[in-house]
């Protein structure tokens, strides 16, 4: 938002400098991002009176004009305006007087006599451009005819003044106005606050239009009045005109621009009908599918259910709270008006103006919040304005409340703000606080009840207040202090590894680290985690970014499809990311959101070679068994299962689940064939995700006696059913070292694995595989004696033979 400081200096005049203000008012919350004076600086340039004109004898194009430019005589000055006339007041640049440079770094210009054609010209008189005032240079800069001969146009026409340009946050709607940003320098700074008077306008029509506010959600007040006999050529004064250009609106006409001075003014966006394009009564309504209506910007928008309208007996009239339409648009031609100021609920008008790729200064501030109260106020202060400028009969006000907010009082705690805040203010203090920011308050000892104004719609809990108080009393004065805290030697928890440990773990397995979003598309769930009903995002990003993700696979993929569309052929990545899942059980706090479970994974992905291309080893693609290494390695010393499950992202038989204690940690496999065709895979990525939870649980080294004799290995062949997992014979191998007889079973080894071809292969049988198994056996009192290492190694047999109907192989 950008303004004149004189214009801001009407209503509030502290006593600081424009630097001072500027800086007040920033360290109050609302950030002044610009300062720069209206006009470049200029001497010697004076209001002049143009006496006579004539046409210059040696020059078709030029005249010779008799100026008085209150120096006591007249001057003789040569001028190429196409518009320069007797009578006309305008800027005369007097020998010595400095212009602005013509280009940016240029130098700049100096007014000398001269000659031009051979008739002497005593200065210059001045367009709007040659005066940096505009790009306008078709003629000569008319003053107003009250402009003082001899004055100088700084002062005629306020060149001092400076334009402030404030950055304001989305909740500081209160201040998208003049007096708003004034409002809040009188509370600032303790300067009085002067306020318009706004006295109603004799009403002498006995006229009103018929209104009906069929949508009370949509809007809660409307206030109109009927102006007949308007004049809509009146010319805009100058000073309006003034500033509203330094405030970056540019001038249409006398009564377009009074609506949009009263905006800047007080706020209030308002909008002028031509009456007499009005059919019938007004309806303030939701729209219709299949409606439309265009605006005045000249796009024709298809209206649906969720949009505003103000609609007569025949069709769509405007966009309400956004923009008007053509068909009542005022012209030079309108007489009659309908003058209309309302409140429409923020909701009803937020994110609409986008819905249709513009925006507006009414949507803008409506979006955000208006002040309900004043219509009827701010309805008088536009009529007076266009009866004044373009005259007219006005008729009585028609003010309609239906559905206007409730201001409820907002309870703040002195003892919570000090302690918020970090200083300690007083409760006087913060009354007086309250007091010059307007804020209706009842006090019972520690706590305040304060009851917010209309126009403040950023008051509703606690912090709010907190946060007026905090900026009143002066973000400066609250001291910069370090954080205190004892310094200690703290336990380091041994069994606990930390996330960032992970990422150094995983990244020294030659992963890469990669970071993505939490949402993603919703086909990736349904293709990734046979998830059909993901957490819809309310507001997403992106469309293809609408659901949170259940499983960081899809994330990865998209992360491989990327860089293989870049010609990277070897790709390790990982993340450290969470997923979500609905849970029940999931309680509300500060780190968790009810009914919704967060935890953390690690995912990754390998693809391509399993190493580098290089001499030393033939070139094959990572495998599963490759990726399973890199899993065991993290878990280490914890020694994970890899029990064969289904995963619908994974290869039905080239994947397992992970389970620590008894317990699923995660998933590892290859990728289904069906997502290497729907992604566009040349090969199939192994990847893996695991709870980050179970990586980071670790037990501690158990210390054990280091034998000094020497171990002793068996290897045994047993045959069983191809069915039965190898994991399932580990297992009850491991068992079997609890009892006595293999006591000194130290580590048993899978090393082979054979199936036959045939039926007669090896003397297995079709349905059979032969696995064998190193056993190693040592003991730290003496060497094994072959009888015990042979007892040993029959009750494991004995015990597969039992238990999973294995035989030794012949």
């Amino acid at each position: 938002m950008q303004f004149p400081e004189s214009w801001l200096r009407s209503f509030v005049d502290p006593k600081l400098s424009t630097d001072e203000l500027a800086h007040a008012l920033t360290m109050a919350g609302l950030e002044v991002e610009d300062l720069r004076p209206v006009a470049p600086p200029t001497t010697k340039i004076v209001v002049g009176q143009v006496l006579e004109v004539a046409r210059h004898p040696n020059a078709d194009k030029l005249n010779v004009c008799q100026v008085d430019a209150g120096t006591g005589e007249q001057l003789n000055i040569v001028c190429g305006a196409p518009n320069v006339a007797p009578g006309i007041k305008v800027p005369v640049a007097l020998i010595g007087a400095v212009l602005p440079p013509a280009e940016t770094g240029g130098e700049p210009f100096a007014i000398k006599p001269t000659k031009l054609r051979g008739i002497d010209s005593q200065g210059m008189l001045c367009s709007a451009r040659e005066l940096k005032l505009s790009e306008d240079h078709s003629g000569l800069l008319i003053l107003s005819p009250d402009a003082k001969v001899g004055q100088d146009i700084r002062e005629a026409l306020n060149l001092d003044d400076t334009v402030f340009e404030i950055k304001l946050t989305p909740n500081k709607a209160d201040c998208l106005s003049v007096f708003g940003v004034a409002r809040e320098t009188a509370a600032i700074t303790g300067a009085p606050l002067k306020t318009l008077d706004m006295p109603a306008v004799v009403a002498k029509l006995d006229e009103k239009l018929p209104v009906k506010i069929l949508a009370p959600d949509l809007c809660g007040r409307f206030s109109g009045r009927v102006i007949r006999g308007v004049n809509a050529h009146a010319k805009t004064p100058q000073w309006m005109v003034e500033r509203l250009e330094r405030a970056g609106q540019r001038s249409i006409s006398a009564l377009v621009d009074i609506s949009n001075y009263v905006m800047l003014e007080l706020g209030r966006p308002s909008h002028v009908f031509d009456l007499d394009k009005i059919h019938g009564a007004i309806e303030v309504r939701w729209g219709k599918k299949g409606e439309s209506l265009k605006l005045l910007n000249g796009n024709t928008v298809e209206l649906d259910e969720s949009v505003g309208v103000i609609a007569d007996d025949r069709h769509v009239e405007s966009l309400a709270g956004i923009m008007g339409g053509d068909s009542t648009a005022v012209s030079l031609d309108t007489t009659n008006i309908y003058l209309e100021a309302a409140f429409w609920w923020p909701d009803a008008i937020r994110g609409r103006a986008r819905k249709y790729n513009f925006s507006t200064d009414a949507a803008h501030r409506f979006e955000r919040g208006v002040d309900f109260s004043t219509t009827v106020e701010h309805v008088e202060r536009i009529s007076r304005l266009i009866l004044d400028i373009c005259g007219g009969e006005a008729g009585p006000v028609d003010d309609q409340i239906v559905n206007v907010p409730e201001r409820r009082p907002v309870s703040m705690r002195v003892s919570r703000a000090n302690r918020i805040i970090g200083v300690d203010i007083g409760a006087d203090e913060i009354a007086q606080i309250f007091t010059r920011l307007n804020l209706a308050f009842g006090r019972d000892g520690d706590i305040f009840k304060v009851t917010p104004p209309a126009y403040r719609f950023d008051i509703e809990i606690e912090e709010d207040l907190i946060e007026e108080v905090a900026r009143i009393y002066g973000f400066e004065k609250i001291p910069a202090r370090p954080p205190v805290a004892r310094s200690e030697m703290r336990i380091t928890n041994e069994t606990k590894r930390s996330v960032h440990a992970l990422r150094h773990a995983v990244a020294a397995r030659d992963y890469s680290e990669t970071v993505n979003f939490s949402f993603v598309d919703a086909e990736w769930e349904q293709d990734l985690a046979g998830n059909d009903n993901p957490i819809r995002l309310l507001n997403p990003i992106a469309s293809q970014l609408s659901v949170m993700r259940t499983t960081t696979f899809g994330s990865l993929i998209e992360v491989l499809r990327y860089n293989l569309n870049r010609r990277a052929d070897r790709i390790r990545v990982f993340e450290a990311g969470r997923v979500f899942h609905r849970d029940p059980s999931v309680k509300a706090g500060e780190l968790t959101v009810e009914g919704f479970a967060q935890p953390k994974m690690i995912g990754g992905l390998a693809y391509g070679p399993a190493v580098e291309e290089q001499w030393g080893a033939a070139s094959r693609n990572v495998d599963f068994f490759d990726v399973k290494g890199d899993v065991e390695a993290l878990f280490a010393p914890v020694v994970p299962r890899f029990v064969k499950a289904e995963h619908p992202a994974l290869h039905p038989g080239r994947s397992a689940r992970i389970e620590v204690a008894g317990r699923a940690a995660g998933w590892i496999g290859e990728l289904h064939p069906r997502w290497l065709q729907k992604y566009d895979l040349p090969n199939a990525p192994i990847l893996f995700e695991i709870e980050a939870e179970a990586l980071m649980d670790r037990a501690l080294p158990t210390p054990a006696e280091v034998s000094k004799f020497p171990p002793v290995r068996r290897d045994i062949a047993v045959v069983v059913d191809q069915d039965v997992p190898v994991q399932a014979l580990l297992d009850e191998l491991e068992n079997a070292r609890s009892e006595p007889a293999c006591k000194h079973v130290t580590r048993v080894a899978l090393f082979d694995e054979f199936r036959p071809k045939s039926n007669t292969s090896g003397g297995l049988g079709a349905h059979e595989k032969s696995l064998a198994f190193r056993v190693t056996l040592q003991d730290t009192g003496g060497t094994l004696q072959d009888e015990t290492v042979d007892t040993a190694i029959k009750t494991l047999v004995d015990r597969l033979a039992r238990v999973h109907g294995a035989r030794l192989r012949g």
